[in-house]
């Protein structure tokens, strides 16, 4: 049976409303107190499946170590039939009918953990990090927001995907406190620029990809090159801060309002899974340039929402709720466009997809919008309100895509703000 077929099951119980049925198998990486050397899993269930012991066991044939690592880069770069044969044997170690892990009571004992017992570490090593501007919705409302209403989006939006080159350095695993970043401010009443701890602070709901093959200098992708090029994807909040961004944005675009953090959901769902969610993306008029014309359903049916809880609420609410399908530019089209100047791709490289807005008020992916620039917040149980974010609330982003009986999730990404140093 293909790793994807609805009728797999797993002798490990798995809850209909789990991100992480055997259809899923996701890969990140993870300590125990019994074990403290990061080293990577799957996802299955509430558990950790150890790949580093299954391959000890001789029940994975892969280069030697290559799951006994704090990263998954020396895995991704042995190439798609690689990732595709390693996900079938494991989701064949798995089946319910399969008596090679499941009655193997003391390599299960080894092999396999509660998630709740195990420390989950930044699953990739992060060699370049790119953040694009794919959503025509979150474009225009920006565009409407501080530029011209009637014709908000820039000239070349509708011929490239806008991107920009972000700090690697910053990205953190889910989980990761955030503190308050200071910066040049100069609102609209100020002659001029101070400096201090930014006062909007926002989050921005995206989707990131991992780059899992290289490419060449100097040389350009095709659409296919390009697809085989991408190992998986993951849950991404570019934070952002809006009052630093409008004083230095112009000409050069963001640089301090996004660097001093990016946090992704520990786990990586592998581009396989997503398979049967793919779909067709919104028409794109006019036709982009050749090299950017795409014949495959690249976007995907993904159900993503973000939820606030502030110091003074007991549990997180949702604020918004959106799909990645309405992207304008896909991933594809992104990592097409990234390698065309002759640009080198690496293993590890991570790309953001931008804010994922839909066109709804509900659906928007950022406090920008939700409150209009402040100017309309955002209301909460118990009276609260939020124009942007305050020292000690959390934001929860979570994202998946329905199957038939079953769901492929990413789990969560989750960062506290705390005041500024």
């Amino acid at each position: 049976m293909h790793p994807n077929d609805p009728h797999l099951r797993s002798f490990i119980d798995v809850k209909a409303d789990s991100d992480f049925p055997i259809q899923n198998l996701p890969y990140g990486v993870f300590s125990t107190a019994s074990d403290a050397s990061p080293r990577v899993g799957i996802a299955i269930g509430d558990y950790v499946l150890d790949l580093a012991a299954l391959q000890a066991a001789k029940l994975l044939d892969l280069p030697d170590g290559v799951f006994a690592q704090p990263s998954i880069n020396a895995f991704m770069a042995l190439g798609p039939r690689v990732w595709s044969a390693t996900r079938a044997r494991i989701s064949e170690l798995l089946r319910h009918d399969n008596a090679e892990l499941r009655d193997n009571a003391a390599l299960r004992a080894k092999a396999l953990m509660p998630m709740r017992d195990a420390k989950l570490h930044l699953p990739l090593r992060v060699e370049g990090f790119t953040d694009f501007y794919s959503s025509k919705e979150h474009a225009s409302n920006v565009g409407a927001m501080f530029r011209d209403k009637t014709n908000p989006l820039l000239p070349n939006w509708l011929h490239i995907p806008i991107g920009y080159n972000g700090r690697a350095s910053t990205v953190v695993v889910s989980g990761t406190k955030i503190h308050r970043p200071h910066g040049q401010l100069k609102p609209p009443s100020a002659d001029v620029p101070s400096f201090g701890p930014c006062k909007r602070l926002d989050f921005e709901l995206e989707i990131g990809f991992v780059v899992g093959q290289p490419s060449a200098r100097g040389e350009m992708l095709s659409e296919q090159q390009a697809e085989q090029m991408i190992f998986g994807f993951t849950l991404l909040n570019d934070w952002s801060a809006r009052d630093i961004q409008q004083w230095e944005y112009v000409p050069l675009g963001p640089f301090q309002a996004k660097a001093f953090a990016t946090s992704i959901s520990p786990w990586i769902v592998t581009r396989e899974a997503l398979e049967p969610f793919r779909t067709h993306g919104p028409a794109q008029d006019p036709a982009p340039l050749p090299y950017l014309q795409q014949q495959g359903a690249n976007n995907y049916d993904m159900a993503l929402e973000v939820a606030l809880c502030t110091p003074k609420m007991t549990e997180a609410a949702r604020i918004s709720a959106t799909n990645f399908k309405y992207m304008y530019w896909s991933s594809v089209q992104q990592l097409v466009h990234h390698a065309s100047s002759g640009c080198a791709m690496s293993v590890g490289d991570l790309l953001g997809s931008g804010t994922v807005s839909g066109p709804e008020k509900d659906q928007l992916g950022s406090l920008l919008e939700l409150s209009w620039n402040g100017t309309q917040p955002v209301q909460l149980p118990g009276g609260e309100q939020r124009g942007f974010l305050e020292d000690g609330d959390s934001l929860v982003m979570r994202g998946w895509c329905q199957g038939d009986g079953y769901r492929v999730g990413f789990g969560e990404v989750e960062g506290t703000v705390l005041a500024a140093k």
